[in-house]
């Protein structure tokens, strides 16, 4: 098999050519989506969950997904509303906690068929979205906390909170760039709370996996500059649909593989 000539790579990571241009699309597109560009993430877990183990994947990217906060929070640095971000980040934390204790005992057979569920939960739920016409949501107490629950075991089993998290600052009209800015803080505290849970619970952080997040942070810087670049001149619903509908084919290819 070809493998990729990063030779500083531990064994287990010495990636086929295929696998290193996938790993890097994905990286690529953490930064694009870290950007502002909403609605793409879920393509980040398929690609990673293909590449490495399904559970192993939501390790690697952990480090990714902060780095690309770190620079969200700089950029939108003075558009963020911490009232309606710790409206969510307790009950957050309350579900992290939760798929921290379901997730920890799952084997890999397991984990990737709830992977694959949660995905293609997340796409359907997303597609009704795009199609209600009235995109009236309760802003109770209770509201936050289903969003917040459902965003923090998400984001734990597979990094996927974007749809809990996108419908709660819908519902609080937030305009584009204190959405996008909240939710940038909101995730920096929230994967730097995940981090010890990986490296010393699931064990999916590593030296090793560290040393491979080093070599594909170019891509990731690219992608944010890229995303940055288009944010304003792109076709959003039809991009989102694209998205939606390659996601939900990837889901099905996870689950079947």
């Amino acid at each position: 098999m070809f493998t990729t000539s990063i030779t500083t790579l531990p064994s287990q990571f010495q990636l086929s050519f295929s696998s290193l241009a996938i790993a890097a699309l994905a990286v690529f597109i953490i930064g694009f989506s870290k950007s502002g560009i909403k609605g793409i993430f879920t393509i980040v877990v398929l690609l990673l969950a293909y590449v490495f183990e399904s559970k192993a994947s939501t390790g690697i990217v952990v480090p990714f997904l902060i780095c690309g906060d770190i620079i969200a929070v700089w950029y939108y640095k003075k558009h963020v509303q911490w009232k309606i971000l710790f409206k969510l980040l307790p009950w957050m934390v309350i579900g992290v906690l939760f798929g921290v204790y379901v997730g920890n005992d799952l084997n890999e057979e397991h984990f990737r068929t709830g992977l694959s569920i949660i995905i293609l939960i997340s796409v359907i739920m997303m597609f009704w979205w795009e199609r209600k016409k009235v995109k009236k949501v309760p802003t109770h107490w209770w509201f936050a906390g289903i969003m917040g629950l459902g965003a923090g075991f998400t984001t734990m089993v597979g990094n996927l909170a974007g749809v809990f998290s996108n419908m709660f600052f819908l519902a609080m009209r937030l305009p584009k760039n204190e959405f996008i800015g909240t939710a940038a803080w909101l995730f920096f505290f929230i994967n730097i709370f995940k981090l010890p849970f990986h490296i010393f619970v699931w064990k999916t952080i590593t030296v090793d996996t560290l040393n491979l997040n080093l070599h594909f942070i170019p891509f990731l810087l690219l992608g944010f500059w890229i995303g940055l670049k288009i944010l304003t001149k792109i076709n959003d619903r039809l991009f989102r649909t694209f998205i939606l509908v390659v996601s939900f084919i990837g889901a099905l290819i996870i689950l079947l593989r």
